[in-house]
């Protein structure tokens, strides 16, 4: 059992690894074919030509691609991702220090979805065509249509006419002081630091950031539980369960849910790597300061290492959920390690 998840993990590692690869290069040549001179971008417009050109000639700029792109793979491997051109700082610096937020912020999204969404798709399918079920899919429906960013603005007003007192901008207040702690993580960080004060105040900034961002996910959760849940009600071994005078709950919670929660559980995992670098709309609107914001502002000033660097996390937080995955759905479902088996 264990060599067959070593190699379940083998296989979706190199795969994914070779993804990456492809990734990365695809999008090393999309900023260098972008218009706009990075090194005039970083000067400015009031710098010279001759600034502007030694810039490039220390950027590597002047170099063929392929040189460019192996030069920096060099680096990257080794942790080196260069230096940003817009902060001025190390870009792995930079990561370390944006990255926790948005981390803790899909994170916060995540279990949320989870804790919400899974119980509310095997409600409207245990009340299938009642009036719970058309409740919950009417409400799960408006959760997949509108986009983030508009619940954000819809949680900003919210906040500011029922909640005046509520934080709504930032990950702390300012007056307490983030512990600078070893995971960047407020909520944790916060108590290995015994500073319950500071607990409070991060989770009072998480909610209305969290209930903006989850609203998609807790939409396309619960359609996709309630479907699956309706899906194996029909099978020939529920309805023998059935047939045996087998509680209900003892159905839906000992053997439709798990089967159910394969689908959801795949969706979870995308939509938690997804969140990672889509999120700076929500970051934006609750002066978040966060990963994905950084990101953005990266593509907006073409710092081509930030860029690069921000793909290539954005893409490791992809394979690392997908494998995790599909570890988990092997185990959920032993008819997957009997199908390969084979």
């Amino acid at each position: 059992m264990g060599n067959y998840y070593v190699a379940l993990f083998a296989r979706r590692a190199a795969g994914f690894l070779l993804v990456l690869f492809v990734l990365s290069l695809m999008i090393f040549i999309l900023a260098r074919v972008v218009p706009g001179d990075p090194a005039r971008m970083a000067l400015g417009p009031s710098a010279t030509q001759e600034q502007v050109d030694q810039l490039r000639q220390s950027m590597g700029l002047d170099d063929p691609l392929f040189s460019q792109y192996m030069t920096y793979m060099g680096h990257a491997i080794t942790g080196d991702l260069g230096r940003s051109i817009a902060s001025g700082r190390a870009v792995s610096s930079d990561i370390a220090t944006f990255l926790p937020a948005t981390l803790e912020l899909v994170l916060a999204t995540i279990i949320f979805v989870f804790v919400v969404a899974v119980p509310l798709g095997v409600i409207t399918a245990r009340y299938r065509n009642s009036w719970i079920d058309n409740t919950g899919r009417f409400f799960s429906l408006i959760g997949v249509t509108i986009p983030s960013f508009l619940f954000a603005v819809i949680m900003q007003i919210i906040a500011a006419d029922h909640f005046p007192s509520w934080p709504t901008l930032g990950r702390v207040d300012f007056s307490l002081g983030a512990p600078t702690g070893p995971t960047g993580l407020l909520l944790v960080d916060s108590l290995l630091a015994g500073r319950p004060e500071v607990f409070v105040s991060a989770a009072q900034h998480l909610v209305f950031p969290t209930l903006a961002l989850a609203m998609g996910g807790i939409g396309q959760i619960t359609r996709i539980t309630r479907s699956a849940m309706i899906d194996h009600q029909r099978r020939d071994h529920v309805l023998t369960l059935k047939s045996f005078g087998v509680p209900d709950r003892v159905i839906v919670f000992r053997y439709l849910l798990k089967l159910s929660s394969i689908a959801p559980l795949t969706i979870m995992g995308l939509e938690f790597a997804s969140l990672i670098g889509n999120a700076f709309v929500v970051e934006m609107v609750f002066s978040w300061g966060g990963f994905a914001s950084y990101g953005l502002d990266a593509i907006l000033q073409k710092d081509l290492n930030a860029v690069m660097a921000v793909v290539l996390v954005s893409g490791i937080f992809f394979i690392a959920a997908n494998i995790v995955i599909d570890l988990i759905i092997s185990i959920l479902d032993p008819r997957l390690r009997f199908k390969e088996a084979r």
